[in-house]
């Protein structure tokens, strides 16, 4: 028995959980500590810049996933958005992956980012729409501009980070 975990729990599988562990966490106090401001028609949800991680290891598209699953249960809107934000939040991840994962310019991948997430917004504003009975395509908009100025900001601050801080480790 103790060969088996042993085997199974290497230092790398360590060290990788723990990563992901740090990132979901750091998603999930952000997002609360700014909960006012993270949730509705019109957010700011500045825990978006942990999206841009995605970028850097495929480790990152689980860490923010189970962050955003976690940080959606103090919604709202709970019973829609832990479902359809988190599954829209990993399908958004693993497609700017793919997309940007030819480019070489940091900026570039990152704004490439901002503009997918921002118009990805479509589901936030249906599920508002939804339960709120919101006009959608005003609702679209405000939450877009909101996760634009929030990965603007974040992607500035990963920028800047992954200048000191290797994050494909």
């Amino acid at each position: 028995m103790h060969k088996l975990i042993s085997q199974t729990s290497s230092p790398t599988m360590i060290s990788e959980l723990t990563k992901i562990a740090i990132i979901s966490s750091l998603y999930v106090i952000v997002t609360i500590s700014l909960a006012p401001i993270s949730f509705g028609a019109i957010q700011f949800r500045l825990s978006e810049m942990f999206n841009f991680l995605a970028l850097y290891h495929k480790r990152y598209v689980i860490a923010v996933t189970f962050g955003v699953v976690i940080a959606n249960f103090m919604s709202p809107t709970w019973f829609l958005d832990v479902p359809i934000g988190s599954i829209s939040t990993f399908l958004v991840l693993i497609f700017c992956r793919h997309v940007t994962q030819q480019m070489k310019n940091a900026l570039l991948k990152i704004a490439t980012t901002t503009i997918i997430f921002a118009v990805s917004m479509f589901t936030i504003a249906a599920q508002l729409t939804l339960l709120f009975d919101l006009p959608f395509f005003y609702t679209w908009l405000t939450v877009g501009i909101g996760e634009l100025l929030s990965m603007t900001i974040g992607g500035i601050v990963i920028y800047l980070l992954a200048k000191r801080v290797d994050f494909t480790k």
